[in-house]
């Protein structure tokens, strides 16, 4: 691995920075300078796809500015092919902008639309999906939703039951999926339904997308114990769904959708995250207020912050790794179950120590009064699922057991 810039990658570096530094919109410049760039729940867990629909003209605002910056150039869908309406940068250059936009806690805009169901449908789309969808993504106008798991099909999400039963031109679509993370402010969700049940169970499934104002069904936000509200329970009752709406072929949905988990489990930007946190904490700490809030007994962590500062050097040269190899042409297998693995420990991990550091007072929730505005005690709480969603920590350490040691399965 090379870690320096190229000359080309260099300017690239600048142009990307200097670009958030003059276009990034007011109320996201927290993180850019050196706040945490949280306002409020809703922000903290959902960001610019909660702001777009909020009652507040402000951040409505703010969110369209966003939007419009960077689709003039290119950038909601960096990865994306220009034929498409991507900016078409080179995996390196993804590399680069996501690393400078995390530098910057710039939100990043579209969602799943852009990181999943765009390169899904730009792999296995009609041409009339392919216009339908991508430029409504690429312009911000529509953010879309992930319904996957349901109550009894987590991890083994195979197992699911949600049925879609093919009437004339329809499919008609009962069942209940649940953690649909930010549907109550999407406006289309993509799914895995059962559309032959007498069918082995990875065979017997289809991935179809429907718009959530459809009859029958309903979003319900599930309030997490942060008093957040990042996902949901969503019904479906005898929903209509076009059968033109199905992505690719019936009853090879699972296929379709391990293809776009492929995209999701590829994420380079939660090292910087990490870092920027990190070095926030440390920066904090040896302030006069941060004296006044820190344990007498500090000594008792420092060693862990310092474990924390290899660790996110580590999870960095994960993510790097992975983007060399796509760079040389190679796919990320196991490499990418490493990283995410590594890296949603390390979350849970640092959320811990940042929190430990300050004694009783890392009990203080408010954010006018706790350490930090309260950073690490809620991201304590808000980093217990990191290893469950996206495939849990048991499920990533099988992938790396089979596919990366050779091992046989159990």
């Amino acid at each position: 691995m090379d870690w320096s810039d190229s000359p080309d990658q260099a300017t690239f570096r600048k142009e990307v920075h200097d670009f958030i530094r003059e276009r990034l919109p007011g109320p996201y410049r927290g993180k850019l300078e050196g706040g945490d760039g949280e306002s409020d729940g809703e922000t903290f867990t959902v960001g610019w796809q909660a702001d777009r629909k909020s009652d507040d003209p402000e951040r409505r605002d703010t969110a369209v500015q966003w939007a419009t910056a960077l689709a003039e150039k290119g950038w909601i869908a960096p990865h994306w092919p220009k034929e498409y309406g991507g900016a078409g940068l080179s995996v390196m250059e993804q590399f680069i902008y996501n690393q400078e936009m995390a530098k910057a806690g710039a939100p990043s805009v579209g969602g799943m639309g852009v990181s999943l169901l765009g390169p899904t449908v730009i792999v296995h789309g009609t041409d009339e999906q392919k216009e339908q969808h991508l430029p409504k993504i690429l312009s911000g106008e529509v953010a879309w939703a992930q319904g996957y798991s349901e109550p009894g099909a987590g991890s083994d999400l195979a197992s699911l039951q949600t049925r879609a039963d093919r009437d004339g031109d329809d499919y008609v679509i009962n069942g209940q999926k649940i953690w649909t993370s930010g549907a109550q402010y999407a406006d289309w969700l993509f799914a895995l339904v059962r559309t032959d049940p007498e069918a082995p169970k990875h065979r017997g499934i289809s991935f179809i997308t429907m718009d959530i104002t459809t009859p029958g069904i309903t979003v319900r936000p599930l309030t997490d114990m942060g008093w957040n509200q990042p996902f949901n329970e969503t019904f479906f009752e005898d929903v209509r769904v076009p059968a033109r709406n199905l992505v690719g072929d019936e009853n090879r949905g699972w296929y379709i959708g391990m293809t776009l988990l492929d995209f999701e489990r590829s994420g380079i930007s939660g090292a910087v995250e990490y870092q920027r946190t990190l070095d926030n904490l440390i920066e904090f700490l040896g302030s006069d207020e941060g004296t006044e809030v820190t344990r007498q007994d500090l000594d008792t962590v420092r060693l862990e912050i310092a474990d924390r500062r290899i660790e996110t050097e580590i999870l960095f040269n994960f993510a790097f790794r992975i983007v060399s190899m796509q760079n040389r042409g190679m796919v990320p297998n196991y490499e990418a179950s490493v990283n995410k693995l590594f890296g949603s420990e390390l979350h849970q991990r640092l959320s811990r120590t940042g929190n430990k550091a300050f004694g009783l007072y890392g009990n203080l929730w408010d954010r006018e009064v706790g350490p930090m505005g309260a950073h690490f005690v809620r991201d304590y709480i808000g980093s217990v699922p990191h290893t469950i969603f996206s495939g849990s920590s048991e499920i990533q350490r099988n992938v790396i057991a089979t596919r990366g040691l050779g091992l046989p399965r159990g």
